[in-house]
């Protein structure tokens, strides 16, 4: 049979591979190849010696549980951050805290020259006294009336005038406590005891870290809708993770993730809380919420992560070693199956999730039949002669 003319590409590329396999070069082709304008490729016949420096994989049914990677947006923990509304209006007289500091529950973080607190303690002081004033008429209306002192229908409206003086007593004190003022304050006035300065406080609802100042000295607040300060736990933070198409059916709730952010040393452990019900218009892709630990407040918002979760919904497949998928003329991916008369066929596939160094065959393949894995390469150089 005459020998081919190898192409200097060829030659090359066909020595190296047979350099390291220790090999010499042999006929490869069965006899009843077709020629290379054939469109249909003949299938590949090795010797012993050839065949011992490829590797066989038997494929099979594998179970196996999908990494979703993707990127996300850390946010804070809506759960807990809040924004601190000024609870009175008027100007703001002193900021006692700047972002950064760490707060306590019920910490000012600014004081207010508020008429509206002024008004609250002046409203609760006359509470107080009416109260205690209207009680005590009932109280002696009570004990004429057993002594047939004063007629009962007077008796009972005097009742009723400490009962609706009591109320408003009540109200005026819940007034107070919706503007968080002092409860050193609140005993004073209780008491009776003169307060030097009236003037208002704005404090944190929540212990955490203030993240944002919003106001400044002098500015007018307004109550109820001028937002004064962020205050954020940092220690817990959210992970927007942005998830498309088919990937969306492997995600659910309680699936444990990876965060990861450029220059760390480990990625970060979460749990998937909670996917959208809507599809982002612009990007076509669903906003899952990864709750974070943040250890050292590596985490801050706005910043860009990778996100890795791992299913815990078990998929089945053809995982098949990703050295066994090559690539045609056109890109297309391949594999060669080992024949029954000891041959290897060429035969494209369709690929699906990978898994590490693993590809899921989802079409092409069957349980049960065997393709080359390690070698692959040498197999298509042999079948290229």
């Amino acid at each position: 049979m005459k020998r081919k003319t190898l192409t200097p590409r060829a030659r090359v590329f066909g020595l190296a591979i047979l350099a390291l396999a220790g090999v010499a070069p042999l006929a490869a082709c069965s006899p009843g190849n077709k020629s290379q304008s054939d469109t249909k490729v003949s299938n590949v016949t090795l010797t012993d010696a050839q065949r011992r420096h490829i590797r066989i994989f038997t494929v099979a049914q594998t179970t196996f549980h999908k990494t979703i990677d993707t990127t996300g947006v850390v946010d804070f923990d809506n759960d807990q951050a809040t924004s601190v509304l000024a609870p009175i209006s008027g100007p703001v007289s002193r900021l006692l805290v700047n972002p950064g500091d760490r707060v306590r529950k019920g910490q000012e973080l600014a004081a207010v020259d508020s008429p509206d607190f002024a008004a609250a303690i002046g409203a609760y002081r006359k509470a107080l006294v009416t109260a205690k004033t209207t009680r005590e008429l009932a109280d002696m209306d009570k004990d004429l009336l057993a002594h047939q002192g004063v007629a009962r229908r007077e008796a009972e409206q005097a009742q009723t005038d400490a009962a609706s003086a009591e109320a408003d007593r009540y109200a005026a004190l819940q007034t107070l406590m919706s503007l968080n003022v002092d409860p050193k304050i609140i005993a004073d006035v209780r008491k009776g005891r003169p307060i030097a300065h009236i003037e208002g406080a704005i404090r944190s609802p929540i212990a955490g870290t203030v993240v944002e100042k919003l106001v400044s000295p002098g500015q007018l607040l307004q109550a109820g809708s001028t937002a004064c300060f962020t205050v954020a736990d940092l220690s817990r933070m959210w992970v927007m993770a942005q998830i498309f198409g088919a990937d969306l059916s492997s995600v659910h709730t309680g699936d444990s993730a990876q965060v990861e952010v450029d220059g760390g040393a480990q990625g970060l452990p979460g749990k998937v809380e909670n996917i959208a019900a809507l599809v982002n218009s612009d990007t076509r892709a669903v906003t899952v919420r990864v709750a974070v630990a943040n250890p050292g407040e590596i985490l801050k918002k706005q910043m860009y992560v990778r996100v890795h979760i791992q299913a815990r919904q078990a998929s089945t497949g053809l995982l098949v070693p990703a050295s066994a998928i090559l690539r045609d003329d056109e890109n297309l991916p391949f594999v060669y199956v080992v024949q029954r008369d000891g041959s290897f066929a060429r035969r494209h596939v369709t690929l699906g999730y990978r898994s590490g160094s693993r590809n899921d065959i989802t079409q092409g393949l069957k349980a049960g039949e065997k393709i080359v894995v390690d070698g692959a390469i040498f197999v298509q150089f042999m079948q290229s002669q």
